[in-house]
């Protein structure tokens, strides 16, 4: 496959960029950037050489004045070389630093500060629909995601395998994020059970037999690793009971398919309607940080039952979407955008479907996925998706 144009815009100043392995992040810093020095911490000789002395880094600076751009690959290995690069932006020399990032825990546990708004912090996504354009299909996408290292692949499902280990391996278990490799491979195959839905810490501590804190700990190991987010409940100005448990995804469908075990009692259905809210969800998030506005994403539930899958909130938007995987709609399926619609008559509800066509449904408007996912563009409004 040829190269895919990303939709990322390269900030003028120095920043910070994060995203999960695979994501792309070096292929799209070296195609934009071929003479920038490179610090790439994957490798061991380079990882090693900096670990010891740190300083090293700006012995290299003043050996290359007029090289204007510096990457350090995987910043958060050495958290010591963020001391160097805070130093030499004081000093205000004319050089960006890109600083990229597969996990922001080891940074935290420095207490580095990310340089105390030096530089800024961008995030970096698997492909979106509307970069892939005429190649994406959602099908495909459902089953093997839209991570770059796994979409280009012949064979994905190898590469998820050797992906998700890489991450068991290098991440957790040389970094010492847990104790127990054993424990955390079980509890990544249990909580992926808990995809697209309520996370409860109790539960999963009971079928993992392991604390209700260590499944605590675990799920912020997955958050720092960018391998998975939460999403918090929508209780602006509540009119109901609501529920109180933030929702969980793994960020990328074909991961959360790679961990899922699927056996005889499994429901087929369930799994993909799981797998779709959250393609839909990865989409919400890559899009938001895609935008100049600042937006939030959140879903809607009462204690009574009724939901709404996101809810997006910000400057001059605010829209309530639900994701149903079938092709038909029906009365039950806008339950919850109606009753979410008649706390708040200022959001715009939208739901998503598997139909063919775009149709309005008892004053629903309702939008074929796949259309929806392809007019996800960068400071575009969702107003204008769907007209």
């Amino acid at each position: 496959m040829s190269y895919i144009k990303r939709f990322f815009e390269i900030p003028k100043r120095s920043f910070f960029l994060f995203g999960p392995r695979g994501t792309g992040k070096s292929t799209y810093l070296k195609k934009h950037f071929k003479n920038a020095i490179w610090v790439d911490l994957l490798k061991l000789e380079i990882l090693r050489y900096y670990k010891a002395f740190p300083e090293r880094l700006r012995e290299l600076l003043i050996a290359n004045p007029d090289k204007k751009v510096v990457i350090i690959d995987e910043v958060q290995k050495i958290p010591e070389l963020l001391d160097v690069v805070h130093s030499y932006i004081e000093e205000k020399k004319n050089v960006q630093f890109i600083l990229t990032g597969s996990s922001s825990r080891k940074l935290k546990k420095a207490g580095v500060n990310l340089l105390a708004g030096r530089a800024i912090l961008k995030r970096f996504h698997p492909f979106i629909a509307s970069e892939l354009k005429d190649d994406f299909s959602l099908d495909l996408a459902l089953e093997r995601g839209l991570l770059p290292l796994v979409w280009d692949s012949e064979d994905p499902k190898k590469v998820l395998k050797t992906y998700a280990a890489l991450y068991l391996k290098e991440e957790v278990q040389e970094e010492g994020l847990v104790r127990n490799v054993g424990d955390f491979a079980r509890f990544l195959e249990i909580i992926s059970f808990s995809h697209a839905s309520i996370l409860n810490a109790t539960n999963i501590a009971r079928e993992c037999l392991i604390k209700r804190t260590t499944v605590e700990n675990y799920i912020q190991i997955l958050k720092d690793l960018l391998l998975g987010f939460t999403i918090d409940l929508f209780t602006k100005r509540a009119k109901r009971s609501l529920s109180s448990h933030p929702k969980f995804y793994l960020f990328d469908a074909g991961v959360y398919n790679y961990f899922r075990p699927i056996g005889p009692l499994d429901n087929p259905l369930m799994i993909k309607g799981a797998a779709l809210e959250g393609l839909i969800a990865q989409h919400l998030n890559a899009w938001m940080d895609l935008q100049e506005e600042e937006y939030k994403l959140y879903f809607w539930r009462t204690r009574s039952g009724l939901e709404v899958d996101f809810i997006i909130y910000g400057k001059d938007c605010f829209f309530a979407i639900e994701v149903k995987n079938n092709s038909h709609i029906s009365s039950k399926d806008i339950k919850g955008l109606k009753a979410f619609k008649k706390d708040y008559p200022e959001c715009t509800p939208i739901l998503l479907f598997r139909g063919d066509q775009k149709i309005i449904h008892k004053d629903i408007e309702c939008i074929p996925i796949e259309e929806f996912l392809l007019n996800l563009l960068p400071n575009s409004t969702l107003l204008k998706i769907n007209n």
